[in-house]
């Protein structure tokens, strides 16, 4: 009847009929301060439990298993058919805080449940809180699934992808340059720690980029990001399918080709030609540059030392770069 507040549900919170059996009537805001510090919400494909993320990890397993796709057989390197963490991650409560302090880019911090919260551990979960960083709780078998087995200590944090530049954008960047462009290649240099300290060097000398190949190479890890002090940020790395080939076109656009090998009668300070359009070219510290690349140089340079057979990678690359600012100057 009308006005009969007896019946059932009359009187109650509208919303109650329509919220189905059991419902409550609200959070009262827990399920807001339970997600305040986390960051902005993940992506769909990194969150381990959302169909985008599988889809993406079934994908990746196939072109894996594509012959020529450049990915691993299932199973090869290991008798559960883990390949370990990829290059984009980095793994452990030291590692992951020295990670951050250094500026390196996070895509996602992923916290295992029920990850012993030590001192370590806190300053992560501030850091992320403080820099507004995506963070992720996931199981802890599921972050072992992620970083392929590796010992992670309930914490792992994803870098995005590296965009690496084509070489047509460093002769871009080149031709607004003052003395025409600067680059500086590396040939069979598969540190990534050189790379990094490579690419740090590039920026302190005025460098418009470092030039890798495809293969055989270092490429953007977590190592060469955090060994570049943050630089890796400021100077583009391009890679090429073909070093070679990527030489004899910046030959074709006016750069003269100058590689350092330590056999070379002359000295990188009196070569000619470091005051105009240069390419740089850095081989390993044990092989130096490969027969091809050498026969692509218009000169060969060597850094005077006594004492020992060869410099590091990285440090040869630091006084060569030195001598060039010096000819510009």
């Amino acid at each position: 009847m009308p006005g009969n507040s007896q019946r059932r549900g009359a009187g109650g919170n509208k919303a109650g009929k329509f919220a189905g059996k059991g419902s409550a009537a609200g959070s009262g805001g827990r399920v807001r301060r339970g997600l305040r510090g986390r960051g902005p919400t993940p992506r769909a494909e990194d969150r381990p439990y959302h169909k985008a993320y599988k889809d993406k990890q079934q994908r990746t397993t196939k072109q894996q298993g594509r012959p020529g796709a450049g990915g691993s057989r299932p199973g090869a390197g290991s008798g559960q058919g883990s390949r370990g963490a990829g290059p984009e991650w980095v793994i452990g409560r030291n590692p992951v805080l020295e990670a951050l302090h250094a500026g390196l880019p996070v895509r996602t911090a992923y916290i295992a449940e029920g990850a012993e919260h030590d001192s370590r551990l806190r300053e992560i979960l501030s850091y992320a809180a403080d820099h507004n960083m995506p963070t992720l709780q996931t199981t802890r078998g599921e972050l072992d699934r992620m970083t392929g087995g590796a010992v992670h200590q309930g914490v792992a944090i994803r870098m995005p992808e590296y965009e690496y530049a084509a070489v047509d954008d460093l002769i871009a960047a080149g031709a607004e340059s003052p003395h025409g462009g600067l680059i500086v290649a590396l040939d069979k240099v598969t540190d990534p720690r050189n790379l990094g300290a490579v690419i740090r060097s590039a920026a302190a000398f005025g460098a418009q980029g470092v030039l890798i190949p495809s293969r055989r190479s270092a490429s953007m890890t977590a190592a060469a990001w955090k060994s570049s002090a943050g630089a890796a940020a400021r100077v583009p790395v391009a890679m090429a399918s073909n070093l070679n080939q990527a030489l004899a076109k910046l030959a074709k656009t006016g750069y003269t080709i100058v590689g350092l090998a330590g056999e070379a009668d002359a000295d990188i300070a009196d070569t000619h030609g470091l005051d105009g359009p240069l390419v740089l070219v850095i081989g390993s510290e044990g092989e130096g540059m490969s027969r091809l690349t050498r026969e692509h140089c218009d000169q060969v340079a060597s850094i005077p030392i006594t004492g020992i057979e060869s410099l590091n990678a990285s440090v040869a690359a630091s006084i060569a770069l030195y001598e060039v600012a010096r000819a510009r100057a």
